[in-house]
């Protein structure tokens, strides 16, 4: 009996998904609504997102604009973007806030491309722990006479096989990432 991977392929995916959630909340010199994606603000006791807080919409490639439907969370706000790490300071009208994206120095663009790294090494680092799961599972079900030595030969290659092809993957989306990032 080999090893079923489809709940490690599973796993693996989701950290996948995960990695590319944590590149779109990083800022590329455009206004992107998915910075906020992180922020929430206290809602009548409840920590609401910002983004189901009121209309946010791009007005141009630099410029963001938070819309609250009920004008008095303009302040809270406000604040949660001020006490954030996105690094832009919010415009506050009474009526919205706008963001106003700045142009990245190269020195901006080297750090968020070391951030970038950092990211991608950790989505290995998961998807190396998935296949070290799986591995230890095929072993187990070997010595417990569940499966062959060939089988768990087959399956320790599968799973070598499905960790590569995400791997690959980390590797394709991070070069997408820092590309756009050097090309703002």
């Amino acid at each position: 009996m080999k090893l079923e991977t489809k709940e490690y392929e599973r796993k693996m995916t989701k950290s996948i998904d995960v990695f590319k959630d944590n590149l779109a909340v990083i800022r590329a010199g455009r206004a992107n609504a998915a910075v906020l994606g992180n922020l929430s603000v206290e809602y009548y006791g409840a920590e609401t997102p910002i983004t189901q807080m009121g209309e946010v919409k791009v007005t141009d490639p630099k410029t963001l604009v938070i819309q609250p439907w009920d004008a008095s969370t303009l302040k809270s706000i406000e604040k949660a973007i001020l006490a954030s790490d996105i690094g832009i300071t919010p415009q506050n009208d009474g009526k919205v806030i706008r963001l106003v994206f700045p142009q990245l120095t190269e020195e901006r663009r080297k750090e968020i491309k070391k951030n970038i790294a950092k990211l991608s090494e950790d989505a290995k680092v998961n998807i190396r722990n998935i296949r070290r799961d799986a591995n230890d599972t095929s072993k187990n079900m070997k010595k417990n006479g569940e499966m062959t030595e060939d089988e768990q030969k087959a399956s320790d290659k599968a799973i070598q096989d499905l960790t590569d092809k995400y791997i690959k993957e980390v590797e394709a989306v991070t070069a997408d990432k820092e590309k756009e990032i050097m090309s703002i």
